[in-house]
């Protein structure tokens, strides 16, 4: 993604609906979307889809949406995509607001070289967080350098960003390092022989 990519979104009020309406929408190069939120109405436009497209390929973007001169900041909440295409035909936008707490699912890397001998398991893959709706983190860092076997990183163990409250339960298991399985070398060719020569001379 072009680090230049700007959030600011220039939509449209939608006026015309269904399953016809929406195909000449995305034919269009448009995305339709829905705004809710803060005891509003909801509200149906369509948005660019180039450029909310490649927005998208990161998680809980905020859009600072203008829409027939109205400006607001929202929340990407859901978003539809076609199961085959991967083509997105629809999005769900939350408002909020500066300084507005918001609940997101933020990915979490692993990062590190664990003890010698061990292998590193990532049981969860992401963790909730309650963050500022201006300052949602790309992702929380899981760092393993030197951990060794039989060490177990639960959600409470994460290192938070600043003003990050965690939502999920702290004991939940986020990284497990257990010690490598020992393989038992096979019997060398020549013990093996070996072994049979008996039954040979018995034969004899």
């Amino acid at each position: 993604m072009s680090a230049d990519l700007s959030n600011r979104i220039e939509g449209e009020v939608r006026a015309s609906f269904g399953k016809g309406a929406a195909r000449r929408i995305r034919a269009a190069g448009k995305i339709p979307a829905v705004i809710y939120g803060h005891g509003t109405a909801p509200r149906h436009v369509t948005l660019p889809g180039h450029q909310v497209t490649l927005l998208l390929r990161k998680a809980n973007q905020v859009l600072e949406l203008s829409i027939e001169g109205e400006e607001s900041l929202a929340l990407v909440k859901d978003v539809q995509r076609d199961p085959v295409r991967q083509i997105i035909e629809h999005i769900d936008l939350l408002v909020v607001r500066k300084g507005e707490k918001v609940h997101v699912e933020v990915p979490a890397h692993v990062e590190g070289i664990a003890a010698p001998s061990t292998t590193v398991l990532q049981d969860t893959m992401t963790i909730r967080l309650e963050v500022e709706a201006t300052h949602i983190p790309e992702n929380v860092v899981i760092d393993v350098t030197g951990v060794e076997a039989g060490t177990h990183i639960t959600a409470g163990q994460v290192a938070l960003p600043k003003g990050a409250v965690l939502l999920d339960d702290p004991e939940l298991l986020m990284v497990s390092v257990t010690a490598k399985a020992v393989v038992a070398e096979e019997e060398p060719a020549e013990a093996a022989a070996e072994a049979e020569a008996p039954a040979e001379d018995a034969a004899e």
